[in-house]
């Protein structure tokens, strides 16, 4: 009985792909915490050695006088990383089309609150690195981790409206948006041409299976997995084949909704036939050949990028990021390291992700509706976006990743880190006590 009416739930429970993105997302967000403590502990433990050790063994794949060999730690980085960034690249290309970037009035707020979350960090954080060592690290505070902040989000449970979940992960796909566009034109090594040109021609020949509506998800694949490869080698930061390779995937269904609705009302009025007139040996037959027929029909209705999204989105949120945490969040805290925590270089990255983050998507937000361009939904107060602003700052992911193409030394990087974790903690306890303190302010 309980699990007709758990089957019942599911059957009856239409699903908006952001709402279902956002319950991923938080969900994964609490995994991500739990990963990022476990690293923390272990490696100020005494398997610390050890636990690090583990993550630089190399392994790779040869054939012939060809090899592939890098350590796990980039295996991850550069390997499943991509994988992210496809799920990323199917989130936004999903949202232009249909859902709330997918018009100006739409996207006004959420696209000025990003711009201001992005400028204003890294403004603050230039103007304490202009030049030295940490003058490379200016896009660390401009990221924003959707997954810890929708966690925290849901930790205020009802008391927060669905409007303005929907706007931080907005936010937050926007400035995916602008990490993306950082990392491909200032996070990029000396560039291999030939390599770079192999990538060009596979990424045409996507676009020209598009554009001639070829629907077949596995050739889509086999030539994302040859576009990382080529620009792995090309010096351009590989995961971004994930973004592009995600563009090129069909957003259109094979059967339009009225072909579905026709087909399959005549399957269910053939099922329901067969149930009352047929004899048992032919019934079980009949039965499963309708249904067969129906669940072809679903497949032919979702679209390739939907079916992508749904497939990948799980284990983006519960396996590759935590697990990206896992092997990156490990840093050895000792006195010395944390005496650097006034450093320009830790002093940019805290007060650009605490101060800068909430201050630009506030003000931004605010400039946006008083110049008429952006429109407030009427459910969202001011304070609650200063709020959501303080989640902005919690860059975790996205930032220890950009930390990763920033920085070489590993001094500096583990610098980076800890002022990633300090600003992160900051900003997600700010902002939890202001959405819990007003959740039902009425003040607009």
């Amino acid at each position: 009985m309980i699990q007709f009416l758990k089957e019942k739930r599911i059957f009856d429970k239409n699903k908006n792909p952001l709402v279902e993105f956002v319950r991923l997302e938080a969900f994964g967000g609490i995994v991500l915490m739990f990963f990022t403590i476990l690293a923390m502990a272990l490696t100020n433990s005494v398997f610390g050695e050890s636990f690090l050790s583990y993550w630089k063994q190399y392994f790779g794949i040869s054939f012939g006088d060809w090899e592939l060999s890098k350590s796990l730690l980039h295996w991850i980085n550069d390997g499943l990383m991509a994988i992210f960034f496809f799920v990323v690249g199917l989130e936004i290309k999903r949202e232009l089309l249909t859902g709330g970037l997918s018009s100006v009035k739409k996207a006004s707020l959420p696209i000025f609150a990003a711009i201001g979350g992005m400028l204003v960090p890294a403004l603050v954080y230039f103007s304490l690195n202009q030049t030295g060592l940490g003058a490379s690290g200016w896009g660390i505070p401009m990221a924003t981790d959707i997954a810890f902040a929708l966690g925290i989000l849901l930790l205020l449970g009802k008391r927060i409206p669905t409007s303005l979940k929907l706007l931080l992960t907005s936010i937050a796909i926007v400035d995916d948006i602008g990490a993306v566009i950082v990392i491909a034109l200032y996070y990029t090594s000396e560039i291999d041409w030939v390599y770079l040109l192999y990538g060009g021609g596979i990424y045409a020949v996507l676009w020209s299976l598009n554009l001639l509506k070829v629907r077949s998800l596995p050739v889509f694949l086999f030539l994302g997995v040859l576009l990382w490869f080529a620009l792995l080698k090309s010096g351009v930061h590989a995961t971004l084949a994930g973004i592009l390779l995600a563009f090129t995937i069909p957003a259109g269904a094979n059967r339009n909704v009225s072909e579905f609705i026709r087909s399959n009302t005549t399957l269910l009025k053939k099922l329901g036939y067969t149930l009352t007139k047929h004899k048992k040996l032919s019934k079980e037959k009949n039965i499963q050949a309708s249904i067969t027929a129906i669940k072809a029909n679903c497949a032919e209705v979702i679209s390739p990028l939907q079916r992508l999204e749904h497939l990948f989105h799980p284990w983006v949120a519960y396996l590759i990021v935590p697990l990206f945490a896992f092997s990156n969040a490990g840093v050895i805290v000792n006195g010395d390291l944390m005496s650097k925590v006034f450093d320009p270089i830790s002093l940019g990255i805290i007060l650009g992700l605490f101060l800068g983050k909430p201050l630009g998507i506030f003000l931004f937000s605010y400039l946006g509706v008083q110049m008429g361009i952006a429109q407030k939904p009427q459910k969202i107060y001011w304070l609650q976006i200063l709020g959501i602003g303080f989640l902005g700052g919690i860059g975790f992911t996205m930032s220890f990743f950009v930390s990763q193409l920033a920085f070489s030394d590993p001094l500096i990087l583990n610098q980076a880190k800890i002022a990633v974790l300090i600003a992160s903690v900051m900003s997600g306890l700010i902002g939890f006590i202001i959405l819990k303190m007003f959740s039902n302010q009425s003040t607009k």
